[in-house]
């Protein structure tokens, strides 16, 4: 196929050489014919120029009138710049020589008639002129030179025009015979040599059809065993090219877009994956712009997993974990973008359905000792009632109101705690963590008095941190709890608070300024195997009497408030210690906890 090729292009190749050449002198010599041409009418133009001169002289001397001189005077400041043209477009001396004595007549015929003559008309008046038959012969003798002189340049031109004419002509026909020629020759050896190489190119294509015949087999095989594997994955795939249209997508994708697989092909992805921010209801950013702008592997949705919703087909809608990631070429180019996205809504709710099972279990853990709180005040009360009534003095009566207040008090602040423990906040509000500490521990007194251990509170009145307390106290409730029923009977349990300053702070602290909560028993401590399930859900060292949430759900609600929580056995004495950071001004994660 080169040889083909190669023998027709030098063949074109000396074509085009010998079209460049004539084309150059015909060029030329066209060239040439146009310069006759231009000094054909320079020339023209003198003698007009010279005949306005004639004819604004005769008006002149017939009226004596001065206007009559305008034509003689215009042509007169006009003929040096078209003398000096003409001479210019002269290439051989001989026309030169004609210029030359065009010139020299007329300025004999200027000096020897035109000029006397104007001065005897403006000497002598109207028609002075006229008079003088000697003067006006000489005149028109010389006028008879200037027009010869005129004619001959004219001739020249004409002849010089003709003779180029005619070599142009030559020319034409020389190439048109000469191409008609080289075409036939070059024609004849080009069919008989393309015919030699055609037989041996069609022996090859035969061959190269056989095992391309045998690479599209394999590559429909292959294709087939793809859009099998695709078909089966359990996640829903859509790829898209670089301008962002559907091109592939499998059946678990259209039956969570709602879109048939045919209707979606080649339209733009926005329009079948409908994405938007769970939290916030705003269109989430476009997959194709987001990981062409990253050149990464990106989720597509918020931060937190779950949280982005697809608008089906029909409107209804679905949460979806998902991912882009981009498609690229041998060169590292992005030619398309694969998306993988799989329903969880079932999960979420699910997930939902625990944290709830949770704060019920907690609540329920708590109603006992609530109670049992609650009905040990009332009781005082009731006594003191009957004594104020069974004739006590007027101070007694005094000292037993106060103990009822104090009693009252009491009641108040464990039925405040109470109701705080899952009364939500819409905002993060400052929450002061002695006092937080404090009602946690008043809700868990009979929970601690039944174990008959014991629990001190070391923590300064003004820490003080913005979330949402009613979270919170869930969580030391939980840690609490922990630490009171792993010390056992006769345990004590310290919870610290401290301010941490981030040069103070270590890698659990986050490098950043914040409060330090440490809850530390005396107990066995954490197995080996215990402390990689810790924060599990539904992994649970207390057997049937927990849930296997407590730990999970309390890592979410401090995540969401920008924290860390750890659990670990102490390294100086037995038992273990649980600490959360939670820093003073927290970035809130929104929604519930992970």
């Amino acid at each position: 196929m080169r040889q083909v090729l190669l023998f027709p292009v030098i063949s074109l190749v000396l074509v085009a050489a010998a079209l460049s050449w004539q084309i150059v002198s015909s060029t030329d010599t066209v060239r040439l014919i146009q310069d006759s041409d231009q000094s054909i009418q320079q020339t023209n133009l003198v003698g007009r120029l010279i005949v306005d001169q004639e004819s604004g002289l005769r008006g002149f001397e017939v009226t004596g009138e001065r206007s009559f001189l305008g034509p003689y005077d215009q042509a007169s400041n006009l003929l040096p710049a078209a003398f000096d043209k003409l001479e210019a477009l002269k290439l051989n001396r001989s026309e030169h020589q004609l210029i030359a004595q065009l010139r020299s007549d007329h300025e004999v015929w200027i000096e020897s008639y035109a000029r006397p003559v104007i001065a005897m008309t403006q000497a002598s008046g109207q028609e002075a002129g006229l008079h003088d038959l000697d003067l006006n012969q000489l005149g028109k003798q010389h006028m008879d030179k200037v027009r010869a002189d005129l004619q001959a340049v004219v001739m020249a031109d004409e002849a010089h025009r003709a003779y180029r004419v005619d070599r142009w002509r030559v020319q034409v026909r020389d190439m048109v015979i000469g191409l008609g020629l080289f075409a036939i020759v070059t024609g004849i050896f080009i069919g008989l040599f393309t015919r030699n190489r055609l037989h041996v190119v069609s022996d090859a294509y035969e061959t190269w059809v056989d095992t391309l015949r045998v690479k599209n087999e394999e590559l429909y095989l292959s294709g087939q065993q793809l859009r099998t594997t695709l078909a089966s994955i359990g996640d829903g795939v859509i790829t898209c090219d670089a301008d962002g249209r559907i091109r592939m997508m499998n059946q678990v994708a259209s039956d969570m877009t709602g879109w048939k697989i045919d209707d979606a092909l080649g339209r733009p992805l926005d329009t079948v994956f409908h994405i938007l921010n769970g939290e916030t209801r705003q269109l989430i950013e476009d997959p194709v712009h987001k990981v062409k702008r990253l050149d990464a592997i990106v989720g597509l949705g918020p931060d937190k997993a779950g949280n982005t919703i697809l608008v089906r087909q029909d409107g209804t809608e679905i949460n979806i974990s998902d991912s882009g990631a981009p498609i690229r070429d041998q060169d590292g180019t992005i030619t398309g973008i694969v998306l993988v996205f799989r329903d969880v809504t079932v999960a979420l709710r699910t997930q939902e359905a625990l944290i709830a099972n949770e704060k019920l279990a907690v609540a329920g853990r708590l109603a006992a000792s609530i109670a049992h709180e609650i009905h040990n005040p009332l009781d005082s009360v009731s006594n003191m009632l009957y004594l104020m009534s069974s004739g006590s003095t007027e101070e007694e009566n005094r000292q037993f109101l106060e103990m009822a207040r104090q009693e009252i008090d009491r009641v108040t602040q464990i039925s405040r705690s109470m109701l705080s423990l899952y009364r939500e906040s819409t905002a993060p509000i400052p929450i002061n963590i002695r006092e937080i500490l404090s009602g946690t521990l008043v809700l868990l007194d009979h929970r601690v008095q039944d174990l008959q251990s014991t629990v001190h509170l070391t923590a300064p009145e003004d820490l003080t941190i913005h979330g949402f307390p009613a979270e919170l106290r869930q969580v030391f409730t939980n840690l609490v709890i922990n630490a009171v029923e792993a010390a056992g009977a006769s345990g004590h349990v310290e919870v610290t608070a401290k301010h941490v300053l981030p040069a103070d702070s270590s890698a659990t602290e986050r490098h950043a300024d914040g409060v330090l909560v440490e809850i530390l028993d005396n107990g066995p401590g954490i197995s080996d195997a215990a402390s990689a399930k810790l924060f599990q859900p539904f992994f649970s060292t207390k057997g049937e009497q927990g849930t296997g949430l407590g730990l999970w759900v309390s890592r979410g609600i401090v995540s969401k408030h920008g924290g860390i929580i750890n659990l670990e056995s102490r390294k100086d004495t037995r038992g273990a210690v649980a600490r959360v950071f939670l820093s003073t001004q927290p970035v809130i994660s929104p929604g519930g906890a992970d």
